[in-house]
């Protein structure tokens, strides 16, 4: 079942209910009561920065390959991707890709130098398809959104108010940069737009099915010493109903998805009692198994 998404917006953070009771929590995060102080218009950036690379990198990470999916479910994108059979040929660079592209803006910041060439290669990738504005806006909002909802179910706390304003105008701003017209002004709006939708536009294609079952099956060949049927059923146990009906996967028993449910949340809870993050996760300094010799910016995406 689709997770509800974030309730109505707080005037005041220090008042937010992620707080409550959660004392040790604040003392887990060094980073806390800067996110707290923070802007989160005019201290986008630097929140992004935190909740990405500090407070909840694998969170973020794993919500966002999940995220993959929800874009095929959409006919008009999926049928795109499969068109080009980038994902059936090549589907771990077209995965480090997208994975380098949003990294740089997040860690970084848009306007940085990498960031500003972030942004230009991915919209000379983009220039060459016909797209339209509400699939990108769609896409877009799935980099708020999906975040959040993970992390308030798995992540070893809930976010705070500002860093989910943070996250909206992070995009937003980079939604701008991209040419993205009528994106909404604000956090609400937006979140009702992008369930919408959902509700609206999910439909099975069999272009969208293929590149579905290729990306699953990269992400399984991460762990060999996974039997493929058991991570199967564990991939399709994350992800909801509508979606699952979208892309023509099987539905798990009730059972598994409580099984995956009960870990990822135990996760979470063993992850409170660990020293807090000391340096910033960057996945943009990490090994990539389709550039062993290293990578440049101009060489993302597919050639041509």
């Amino acid at each position: 079942m689709r997770v509800a998404a974030a309730g109505p917006l707080l005037p005041r953070p220090h008042r937010d209910p992620a707080l409550t009771g959660t004392r040790a929590l604040r003392n887990r995060s060094p980073f806390l009561e800067e996110i707290l102080r923070l802007d989160p218009v005019a201290d986008h950036k630097r929140i992004t920065h935190l909740v990405v690379c500090y407070e909840f990198p694998f969170d973020t990470t794993r919500s966002l390959e999940l995220a993959f999916f929800r874009t095929y479910a959409v006919p008009a994108i999926g049928e795109l991707l499969d068109s080009t059979q980038e994902f059936a040929r090549r589907a771990q660079r077209r995965y480090d890709d997208t994975d380098l592209i949003v990294s740089m803006l997040v860690e970084e910041g848009y306007d940085s130098e990498r960031g500003r060439a972030a942004l230009r290669r991915m919209n000379q990738i983009h220039g060459r398809f016909d797209i339209s504005n509400e699939d990108f806006l769609y896409v877009l909002s799935n980099f708020v959104f999906e975040p959040l909802r993970w992390t308030d179910r798995f992540g070893w706390r809930r976010m705070v108010e500002n860093e989910r304003l943070g996250l909206f105008h992070c995009w937003r701003e980079i939604g701008h940069r991209m040419a993205i017209e009528e994106i909404p002004e604000g956090y609400e709006d937006f979140e009702r737009f992008n369930l919408e939708y959902e509700r609206t536009r999910f439909r099975s294609t069999p272009g969208g099915h293929r590149v579905a079952v290729a990306t699953r099956e990269l992400f399984l060949s991460w762990f060999p010493g996974l039997p493929r049927p058991v991570g199967r059923r564990a991939i399709h146990a994350a992800l909801d109903e509508p979606l699952l009906d979208a892309l023509g996967f099987p539905h798990p028993t009730a059972a598994e998805r409580r099984a995956v449910a009960a870990v990822l949340r135990a996760r979470g809870r063993a992850l409170r009692a660990f020293p807090p993050r000391r340096r910033p996760r960057l996945r943009t300094e990490g090994r990539r198994r389709s550039y062993p010799r290293g990578w440049r910016v101009d060489e993302l995406g597919p050639a041509g």
